[in-house]
């Protein structure tokens, strides 16, 4: 136990910028001491909303604020410049995914944070959902047998005011990538923390439903194979219309299975099917209550619960002097495998992960 106050600034005030605060806000031993938006204006807008002390439009003036760490919420390809100035100035890294858009760049930030001495978390807060920390158990345990098959279905709706309403979602150099880059990487990320380490991906890409707006996928398939000697398969879109969320079922070698269903897209993670021998557990997987096409507000928000339990865990990970439970290295295993499925899909040959 300790008695310090971790003091936390947040880089980059948009959308995904107020699950941050929240988080940070409601875990003892953290406060939220300022923002930082390269649109000043914005930053003391969020500032004052959330009655934080100080906003900057730079990010080094932040850094020299005195902050133990900093939340970094800016778009993906600004990631690494984010993290090697703060790596520089002693300060701690919580960065949103992805971690980067191309392999090297996530390895420059991996490297200076570790010259440096200080923490880089990557947020994939699916993974604390209860229903997913069930799964890896069983897994650990031997429960489920060794893992050998796993698939990863991702169907969502987007409307074309998600792309346009932002210049720059959708575009290979600002964005880095579509559906796999921005939803399905939660997903890929859950499967390979589940199965390993991927040795080797065959993907196929296209947009069926948003060409005209973006220049990045809106649909993707994929194989994966990892180095266990497990499959799976990825397919996933945004051209769905109702959306049927996202699910990732893995299969022991006793042929025992877990399948993990959001539904609603942002809501909790619910283990929908665990069978084994002759036995099927199940729950309903699209209650007809439920609202299928959330709007991206509502999905960060109930999302906010997750992001706290990564975010505790960082700030316990510091406490504690160990790594916190995702790491830059961990985070480079979905970005392995969708970077490959581009590239499979452009050369039409399989691709071997380094």
């Amino acid at each position: 136990m300790t008695d310090k106050i971790w003091r936390v600034g947040i880089i980059g005030c948009g959308a995904i910028s107020r699950n941050h605060i929240e988080a940070v806000q409601a875990i003892p031993g953290a406060e939220v001491t300022a923002t930082c938006d390269v649109d000043g204006a914005k930053a003391a807008e969020t500032a004052a909303k959330y009655g934080i002390g100080s906003s900057f439009d730079s990010v080094d003036e932040i850094l020299a604020s005195g902050v133990d760490i900093v939340a970094v919420c800016t778009p993906h390809p600004t990631h690494e410049a984010v993290v090697l100035a703060a790596a520089a100035a002693g300060v701690h890294i919580l960065c949103e995914k992805p971690i980067a858009i191309e392999l090297d760049s996530a390895q420059r930030m991996i490297d200076a944070c570790e010259s440096a001495g200080v923490n880089l978390g990557v947020l994939f807060q699916r993974r604390f959902w209860p229903a997913a920390q069930k799964m890896k158990k069983e897994l650990v345990d031997g429960s489920l047998g060794r893992p050998i098959m796993g698939q990863c279905s991702v169907v969502l709706y987007r409307d074309y005011s998600y792309y346009t309403a932002t210049p720059w979602r959708g575009t290979w150099a600002a964005d880095g990538g579509g559906v796999l880059m921005t939803q399905a990487i939660h997903y890929i990320d859950l499967m390979c923390w589940l199965l390993g380490e991927p040795i080797e991906v065959f993907g196929y890409t296209h947009s069926f439903k948003h060409g005209e707006n973006i220049e990045v996928e809106d649909s993707a398939v994929g194989t994966v194979r990892f180095a266990s000697g497990a499959l799976a398969t990825i397919s996933a879109t945004t051209a769905a219309e109702p959306s049927l969320g996202a699910q990732v079922q893995i299969m022991g070698t006793e042929g025992a299975t877990m399948t993990i269903l959001e539904f609603p897209e942002g809501t909790n993670g619910r283990l929908i099917v665990r069978s084994e021998k002759d036995t099927v557990e199940t729950t309903p997987s699209h209650p007809a209550d439920l609202h299928p096409n959330a709007d991206l507000s509502s999905i960060n928000g109930a999302l906010i619960p997750y992001h706290t339990a990564q975010i505790a865990d960082f700030i316990d990970a510091l406490n504690e002097g160990r790594e916190p439970a995702i790491t830059g290295r961990d985070a480079t295993r979905a970005l392995k495998v969708l970077l490959g499925v581009y590239e499979s899909a452009a050369t039409n040959k399989p691709i071997t992960l380094i």
